[in-house]
């Protein structure tokens, strides 16, 4: 099951309740619930799965019958967990410390063989994925290999999770179908390519390793937005008393050096969001050319013989994990958020301009401390 899961909401300031988000309704009619979101913290034990209605989790039942009904060929549920640590790690000095058996694939680092399970690395986002591994296999991981200095860029104060399961099974096709990804049969050559040549020892399936690459892509996306999510949150509750402020006093409650700080803060939130490597409004380049791992699959393609067959039609490995994360919808959310700091913050522009026209007509006060 997904431990985080997210989308329009409002940070909480409690001291009791520090890590609590609470997601706010979007102003459609159709969105009306409130969520309760939670984040697992590196330092301390997991908290309650959040008992939210999501899209993922009202479509968790369709599960329930692969979940219930284990066969000769499926495998035993296993974990699936995602941790975003920094903002990016620095590939060359990660690459000094990955095992020797670690390959590239695409924009990750692939470790086929470690431990009992196998970890995907994306370097341009901060985070890795664990395929077979434990909360407490990653988080060992993340000291072993990214507790190094200078691998870990923009470090975060909390890392962000996320979790689901998985199983093999080669009778099935290989999907999301509610909150459990089937790993099965691949739907074309295509799958593994030229990515890996050859491929090497693997401790899961060779022919779906390009199908856990997308998967595992659009989790790490998921809490690397995530991670923005939050800051964004603590951003805009550091200006948030700066309207009041400037209504009963006229004066906006910051000294001109943090204003403009705060400026740049916002500057670097919307060139995180937008203009960096992961760009989380984009399909990544790769998937243009793979249809079955993008998201262009038909109904024909889902096995008659599998349970609940009408619910689980297969939208592609990497949107349909983006879609059920609501990836696009978080980031038009953040970018609305980012847009009304921004015209607050182009008001107190204005009043950092007339200040300083002011200070140079009037020499004599230049060394006035502003406001």
């Amino acid at each position: 099951m997904f431990r985080t899961t997210i989308a329009r909401y409002a940070r909480v300031q409690s001291p009791t309740a520090r890590s609590s988000l609470v997601l706010a309704s979007h102003s459609s009619p159709n969105s009306s619930s409130l969520l309760l979101r939670t984040f697992a913290s590196a330092s301390g034990p997991s908290k309650p799965k959040p008992k939210a209605t999501t899209p993922l989790r009202r479509a968790a039942a369709a599960s329930l019958p692969i979940r219930s009904n284990p066969t000769p060929t499926r495998s035993d549920i296993q974990p699936v967990f995602t941790l975003s640590t920094a903002e990016r790690y620095n590939f060359r000095k990660l690459r000094n410390h990955l095992p020797a058996s670690a390959q590239n694939v695409h924009e990750a680092c692939w470790i086929p063989k470690y431990d009992k399970g196998e970890i995907f690395v994306f370097p341009n986002n901060g985070s890795f994925v664990c395929w077979g591994l434990s909360e407490e296999e990653a988080q060992k991981f993340a000291r072993r290999v990214l507790g190094f200095q200078g691998v870990q860029v923009g470090p975060l104060k909390e890392p962000e999770t996320e979790e689901l399961d998985f199983i093999t099974d080669p009778s099935e096709q290989t999907r999301l179908q509610g909150d459990l990804i089937i790993l099965g049969k691949g739907q074309n050559e295509t799958e593994t390519g030229d990515a890996v040549s050859p491929l090497p020892k693997s401790t899961f399936p060779q022919d779906t390793v390009m199908a856990r690459y997308a998967f595992s892509q659009a989790l790490s996306r998921s809490t690397s937005l995530s991670a923005l999510e939050v800051s964004l949150e603590e951003y805009l509750s550091s200006v948030a008393n700066l309207p009041h402020s400037l209504e009963m006093t006229g004066k906006p409650g910051l000294r001109r050096r943090e204003l403009i700080k705060k400026l740049g803060e916002l500057m670097k939130f919307r060139q995180g969001l937008n203009l960096s490597r992961e760009n989380f409004a984009d399909t990544p380049d790769f998937y243009w050319t793979q249809p079955v791992l993008e998201g262009l699959c038909f109904p024909s393609q889902v096995s008659p013989h599998s349970l609940f067959a009408y619910s689980v039609v297969p939208l592609g490995y990497f949107n349909s994990v983006s879609d059920a994360l609501e990836i696009k919808a978080r980031t038009h959310l953040i970018n609305e958020k980012i847009t009304y700091a921004a015209e607050l913050q182009s008001v107190l522009r204005q009043l950092l301009t007339e200040v300083g026209i002011q200070l140079y007509m009037h020499p004599c006060h230049r060394n006035l401390t502003l406001w």
